[in-house]
């Protein structure tokens, strides 16, 4: 539909949309995952639905200018229920000659591109290694796209003319600039950015105004040039009624510790070693302290764990944080909670590996080692979430089962979710399932000597607080006489323990949810099984497809360790099961083994999460083999 602005005479082509897709690309000091993140909480806070993915470089600070320096933020945000960033890019915006190189292939064709000229001149266009005298806004490359070309900097500069600011401090702004311009091309209020710069620079009046500044500069930009004619429309989500706020996967898995913590009556205590991408839950949870949450920021992962042991040990709910090469070094220390049978979560957001491998990227490759990295027989518990909001019910279970089964629990992320961001409805305190956490204070034993061992119907042995009067008991990494404690070397006795303590863990699934259809119908022609981040980007597919007329079911798991009791019986009811995996197939091996049947991997480790069209393509690949 077209508009008429009455004060500027102007006719405005106003498109609506259900959903879009940007891109925001720049150097790491372009301030890309500030713009990314301040668009999509304000998108969210209009009550669209969102999801995002940002891409940081693996460098702490790479070569201004080289793609290995480009740092991205994407984002989906629509009036329909959103459950990837989206494959595709309906607006990019490239900062430099290296964004605009990095991520022009991924531009749907008749998209949007709006370049800063400043940085496509000689010297970026040597730096991101374009040939030289080639400039990739002159030679046709981009002639399948709408292109704006703006010296965004220069603009920023006429409109900081009068800060007092040096070019440095001016420069800084463009990224706000580049909202400002954006927010007026999708109708988007700028009053929560400007609170936000209002309330982060308070102490520092001139960086605060020049940031305001410029924001404004690039909505009245949008609004006064003749260059722009078209603006989009998107509608609220029809999401299920509720309070909701933005949040990332290691937020949500912040507050879902405090609040399990909180259920259970006892204190939380984190102790960590900072690791990328998990420390921001080290981070978030050191501003809970008004609310008793102890975090201590270890010398290294052995020492971050066994701190954990020692609080549960001492009656908190104890978590470690860390990734994949972190959780290698934690194996010793997670063997002591599994002999000892204490409670303890062990939060894995993994990345791309092995050793330093890809620290920025996403990957799925530790499942293997969460269910059998430890030496010795040492089975626990492992679960994963499939989401960034899905990771406060996922790690709050994780403590749940923690706690009520005397075991240490691994709980499973990514980067991927870790980072990326959707709308979480708050949950309401009294729908929390209890999490029931019992010290017992007298002795279990009718002679009144206290068995620390001796278990109940569930297999679990009772919990005791140290120091309590007559219920001291030995406690350590060496193997545990039955209901006694003491310590034992006899052959048979070990062999029992072995046995108990797999036990326990296999009867954690009388505890979980049975596994479900997750979109589609049981008994499809084929099932779509998957765990942990790639839930998007599969049901999506699945509801394409089956949109297509294609027989397709959805099966996510959450519980990797136990199954689920139904398990291998919902699995056996589909024709072809396809696993799709960032990582080697790690799933599927352990699908095939347990449950002997032929499903199929599909493997990915690119450091980047799934695309709908791709598996999509591998899906109706695999319906029509033989």
């Amino acid at each position: 539909m077209n508009t008429l602005d009455l004060k500027s005479g102007k006719v405005t082509d106003v498109r609506e949309a259900e959903n879009i897709v940007v891109r925001f690309s720049g150097d790491s000091g372009d301030g890309m995952q500030l713009t990314g993140t301040q668009f999509t909480d304000t998108s969210a806070f209009l009550g669209q639905d969102i999801s995002t993915f940002p891409e940081f470089p693996a460098e702490i600070r790479a070569p201004i200018g080289t793609v290995a320096g480009v740092s991205g933020f994407q984002v989906n945000f629509g009036s329909k229920e959103i459950f990837t960033p989206g494959d595709m890019y309906d607006v990019l915006v490239a900062m430099n000659s290296a964004a605009l190189k990095t991520d022009i292939h991924k531009l749907k064709k008749g998209g949007i591109l709006i370049v800063n000229l400043a940085g496509f001149d000689k010297k970026n266009l040597k730096l991101a290694h374009y040939p030289e005298g080639i400039n990739p806004l002159e030679d046709g490359s981009t002639d399948d796209f709408i292109v704006y070309k703006i010296d965004v900097t220069r603009h920023v500069k006429d409109a900081l003319a009068t800060s007092g600011l040096g070019n440095k401090e001016m420069e800084r702004s463009k990224n706000m600039f580049v909202l400002g311009l954006l927010f007026w091309m999708f109708d988007k209020s700028m009053d929560y950015t400007i609170g936000f710069i209002s309330d982060k620079f308070k102490k520092v009046p001139d960086i605060m105004n020049a940031n305001i500044t410029a924001l404004k500069s690039g909505w009245n930009f949008g609004d006064n040039t003749e260059v722009f004619k078209t603006r989009f429309k998107v509608d609220v989500a029809k999401l299920s009624p509720g309070v909701y706020r933005q949040i990332t996967g290691n937020h949500a898995t912040a507050i879902g510790l405090i609040c399990a913590a909180e259920k259970a009556g006892i204190q939380l205590f984190l102790g960590s070693y900072p690791i990328t991408p998990a420390s921001d839950i080290l981070h978030e949870l050191s501003k809970y302290r008004g609310n008793g949450v102890k975090t201590f920021q270890a010398e290294d992962e052995i020492a971050a764990i066994c701190s954990a042991i020692g609080a549960s040990y001492a009656g908190a709910l104890g978590v470690t944080t860390t990734s994949g090469p972190g959780l290698s070094l934690k194996g010793e220390a997670m063997g002591l909670a599994v002999i000892t049978e204490i409670p303890l979560v062990i939060v894995d957001v993994q990345r791309g590996g092995p050793s330093t491998g890809l620290p920025t990227k996403t990957e799925q490759s530790d499942l293997l080692q969460a269910i059998y990295g430890r030496h010795g027989e040492a089975p626990m518990p492992v679960i994963a979430a499939a989401t960034p909001a899905d990771c406060f019910e996922a790690v709050y279970e994780a403590a749940r089962i923690a706690i009520e089964h005397m075991t240490p629990v691994i709980f499973l992320s990514d980067g991927y979710v870790a980072n990326g961001s959707e709308p979480w409805r708050f949950p309401n305190a009294a729908n929390l399932t209890p999490i029931n956490c019992t010290f017992i204070t007298e002795s279990n034993n009718p002679d009144g000597k206290f068995l620390p061992y001796k278990r109940d119907d569930r297999g679990v042995r009772p919990r005791t607080k140290p120091g309590t009067p007559g219920l001291e008991h030995r406690i350590g990494g060496l193997e545990k006489q039955d209901e006694t404690g003491n310590v034992s070397y006899d052959s048979v006795n070990h062999e029992k323990m072995t046995h108990l303590r797999a036990n326990k863990v296999d009867r954690v699934a009388d505890f979980i949810p049975l596994a479900k259809v997750d979109t589609g119908k049981e008994k499809a022609k084929i099932c779509i099984l998957g765990w942990g981040s790639t839930y998007g980007a599969i049901k999506t597919a699945t509801l394409e497809l089956i949109a297509e007329g294609h027989d397709v079911a959805h099966v996510h798991l959450r519980w990797v360790n136990p199954f689920p009791r139904n398990l291998g019986e919902l699995l056996k009811g589909f024709d072809k099961v396809l696993i799709p995996e960032m990582n080697m197939g790690q799933l599927c091996s352990l699908i095939r083994a347990k449950y002997l049947i032929p499903a199929e991997s599909y493997s990915k480790v690119q450091g980047l999460p799934f695309a709908v069209d791709e598996l999509k393509s591998k899906i109706v690949e695999t319906l029509n083999s033989k």
